[in-house]
C-alpha cells in the first residue's frame, strides 16, 4: 500500500536508529524523504539508502533557528514541497540530579524540546498555505519519569505538552499533530546507557524484556509503523494524542 505518494517526509535525528526506521518507512510507501540530522555525511548515506524516488540528506542543528528554517527551505526547493514532520532528533545526558550539570540540562532541552519547536514552526508556515501537513513527535515513556533523566523525562513530558497545543492550534489549518511514546527500543543509545550503567547490552535488553508484559523488547520498526499510522490520512481523526507504544511496561 503506498499511503504516501506525492508525499513529502521530514525526519530529523534520521541517520540511524528509529528516525533511519522511519525515514525507510515512508519511503517504502512512497514518499520523498529528507533525512536530516546533525551529520550531514551519515544523512546523505541514509537517504541514499532508502530506495526513494526522491531522497535528500541535510545537515542542520535543530536547536539552530537558521539552520532550520535553511533545510526545511532546502526540502521544498528540492522535493518540491513538505507534508510530513517528524520531531525525532534527540540526546541523552543521563546523571542523577546531585550530578547533572547545567550544560547537560541545557543540551537535552534545547535538542527535544527547542528543536521540535523550531522545526514544528518553521514547516507549519508550508503546511498552513496548503491546508495540509502532518506532525508526528517522539516523546517516550521516560516522560513518566525514570531514575538519573531528570532532563529527558521533562523534555519528553514537554513533547507531550506541546504536542497537544499544537494540535489545538494547527488542527483548524488541515494539520494534525500527535506524539509516539516509545518504550525500551534496541539502538545505539539504549545500547550506550547500557554500558553507561555497567552491563553488556544484550544481558540490559534481556532483562528490558522480562520486565515488558509481550516478552520482547521493541525494535525500530515497531515505532516506524505508530509514526507512519499517525502520518497517514487514516489518522485524520486523530489529534492531539500520545501514543505510548511500549509493549505494555511503561515504567
Amino acid at each position: 500500500m503506498q499511503r504516501f505518494n506525492d508525499r513529502v517526509a521530514i525526519v530529523t535525528g534520521a541517520a540511524r536508529g528509529i528516525g533511519a526506521a522511519t525515514a525507510k518507512r515512508f519511503a517504502s510507501e512512497g514518499a520523498n524523504v529528507a533525512v536530516i540530522d546533525l551529520d550531514e555525511s551519515a544523512a546523505a548515506a541514509t537517504a541514499e539508502s532508502l530506495g526513494a524516488a526522491k531522497a535528500i540528506g541535510i545537515g542542520a542543528d535543530v536547536s539552530d533557528e537558521d539552520s532550520v528554517a535553511a533545510a526545511v527551505e532546502r526540502v521544498v526547493a528540492e522535493l518540491g514541497g513538505a507534508h510530513i514532520l517528524v520531531n525525532n532528533a534527540g540526546v541523552t545526558r543521563d546523571n542523577l540530579l546531585f550530578k547533572m550539570s547545567a550544560a547537560d540540562w541545557d543540551t537535552v532541552m534545547s535538542v527535544h524540546l527547542r528543536g521540535a519547536f523550531l522545526m514544528s514552526r518553521a514547516a507549519q508556515q508550508v503546511f498552513v498555505a496548503q491546508k495540509y501537513g502532518k506532525i508526528v513527535n517522539l516523546s517516550s515513556v521516560s516522560a513518566l519519569g525514570n531514575r538519573g533523566q531528570a532532563n529527558y523525562s521533562t523534555a519528553k513530558m514537554g513533547v507531550q505538552g506541546l504536542t497537544r497545543t499544537l494540535a489545538i492550534e494547527l488542527g483548524p489549518f488541515g494539520i494534525n499533530v500527535n506524539a509516539v511514546a516509545p518504550g525500551f527500543i534496541v539502538t545505539d543509545m539504549t545500547d550506550e546507557t547500557a554500558r553507561r550503567v555497567g552491563v553488556d547490552p544484550e544481558t540490559f535488553r534481556e532483562a528490558a524484556a522480562a520486565e515488558t508484559p509481550v516478552r520482547r523488547v521493541g525494535q525500530p520498526d515497531d515505532i516506524a509503523t505508530a509514526v507512519t499510522f499517525l502520518a497517514s490520512d487514516e489518522a485524520s481523526f486523530v489529534a492531539g494524542q500520545t501514543l505510548y507504544v511500549d509493549g505494555g511496561r511503561k515504567l
